[in-house]
């Protein structure tokens, strides 16, 4: 079975962002193709791709190598988010889907209800799928794939505390949800821009002064054979 070059491109993105390829590290063809059970041909497509979004860098002599961004360069990402993320809600309030909204209400259900037992590691997740869709809301597909994009390099190159007030900060999930439902894009965009505003001060640099986390992840989270990768 033939594994897709844009599912190991995902797979090996994963594992970057988790930590599982330091910064700076090479990643050779050869080695990739074995952990993740595919041929180079893939793995050589997909490390083109992963360059061009800026996880990866080619390297005179050292072929290719994750990248090491700099501090300014993760403080753009921030300063982008807070003006692409406003940006996004209001396109959602006006292309949005019924499928979307279906989505998106539900997830606001679930992340509320998880806020009042204080499950941390669900809202979390819970949280990266609602910005997700509402990303895909926007109908865009040029505006949909540069927020995921910066949602992954902020995940990689930062740390993100916990929101002290995890109920208030899903309560302004739904009312974002609440202003795309109307197709009120500019109450989106004002209650976009506050929540991002607010969740940016929880962001820390994974590697402020050259200091790595000190518990990185160093396991794959991915099987040796991919045939059960995610597309």
């Amino acid at each position: 079975m033939r594994i897709p070059a844009h599912s190991v491109c995902t797979a090996i993105r994963d594992d970057i962002v988790a930590g599982v390829y330091e910064r700076g590290s090479r990643l050779t063809e050869e080695l990739l193709a074995r952990r993740y059970g595919v041929s180079r041909v893939p793995v050589r497509e997909a490390l083109r791709t992963l360059e061009a979004e800026g996880f990866v860098v080619t390297r005179r002599h050292a072929g290719a190598c994750v990248a090491e961004p700099s501090e300014q360069e993760a403080a753009d990402l921030l300063e982008m988010r807070l003006l692409l993320e406003p940006l996004g809600a209001s396109r959602a309030a006006q292309r949005r889907t019924e499928a979307h909204l279906k989505v998106l209400r539900g997830l606001v259900r679930l992340g509320q209800e998880r806020a009042r037992r204080g499950s941390s590691e669900d809202l979390r997740s819970l949280g990266g799928w609602f910005h997700e869709t509402l990303a895909q809301a926007t109908g865009s597909h040029a505006l949909t794939s540069t927020l995921t994009q910066l949602r992954h390099k902020i995940a990689w190159m930062y740390a993100v505390d916990a929101p002290a007030n995890p109920a208030e900060s899903w309560a302004e999930h739904g009312a974002i949800v609440d202003a795309v439902t109307r197709g009120d894009g500019e109450r989106a965009r004002a209650i976009t821009a506050l929540h991002t505003e607010r969740s940016t001060a929880a962001h820390r640099l994974r590697f402020s002064g050259g200091a790595e986390r000190a518990n990185g992840v160093r396991t794959s989270q991915h099987p040796v054979n991919m045939s059960g990768l995610r597309h």
